[in-house]
């Protein structure tokens, strides 16, 4: 069983409050970020799948699921791609290494006023999901035989918890527990207004579930397709 707790390989305590209050000039770039990563893994697995190195259905279909409950304060992003084993969570999610954090924040106080993609060139887009969560975690099952699930999580400093997941299918679902800074993308308009501003174009399929009251979901259920976030529905079935 895995049980495990740490602290992230970061060279600076500075570092995520840099992520949450200043680095980015929209906070609404954490939705490119991490729908950017599940697309990744729908990539990486169909690159796997294409040399014989993953067994898949010929008929696999992949989405990208992006859900909102309003009650629980929570956007969860859940892909059905490659998926991590525990270490390679600790890989790529724990051990962020810089070239050296002195020039990384040196260039942050540089640039911070100039653009919002500082952070795309030190591979560290998932930790924008800081700016607007007081707690992130990471629920995976990695494509791999007898795989087991792992589950990250991490409150916004730089401890980290980790433990046996509780998914039963390929993929991963990162939910953020939205905070002060991120209430505004409890908003149904706010969270499309991002979606269709980064995502409409890329290459997986991405549907929006909104957890609500029975009569709001009954309404709902009458808007056919509504939650498909591309230029037309008939566009994200072709695209899949």
């Amino acid at each position: 069983m895995i049980q495990e707790k740490g602290n992230l390989s970061i060279n600076s305590e500075n570092f995520l409050p840099i992520i949450k209050k200043w680095l980015y000039t929209d906070k609404d770039i954490f939705i490119r970020e991490l729908v950017s990563n599940a697309c990744d893994a729908v990539t990486k697995l169909k690159k796997l799948a294409s040399m014989g190195e993953a067994d898949i259905s010929d008929d696999e279909t992949f989405q990208i699921h992006v859900t909102l409950d309003k009650e629980a304060h929570t956007l969860t992003i859940t892909d059905n791609g490659i998926g991590m084993t525990a270490d390679e969570i600790k890989k790529y999610i724990n051990q962020i290494a810089f070239s050296g954090a002195t020039d990384f924040l040196q260039k942050f106080q540089e640039k911070a006023e100039e653009d919002n993609e500082i952070i795309g060139h030190f591979g560290l887009g998932f930790y924008s999901a800081f700016m607007v969560a007081d707690k992130v975690e990471i629920d995976t099952l990695s494509y791999q035989k007898e795989a087991q699930s792992a589950k990250w999580i991490c409150t916004g400093g730089i401890d980290y918890e980790m433990q046996a997941g509780s998914k039963t299918e390929r993929g991963t679902s990162v939910t953020l527990f939205l905070g002060e800074d991120g209430k505004e993308f409890l908003e149904e308009t706010t969270l499309y207004a991002a979606l269709r501003k980064y995502c409409s174009f890329m290459p997986v399929p991405i549907y929006v579930h909104i957890t609500q009251e029975e009569a709001e979901q009954k309404e709902e259920q009458q808007q056919e397709n509504s939650n498909v976030i591309h230029v037309s529905p008939q566009e994200a079935e072709n695209i899949a």
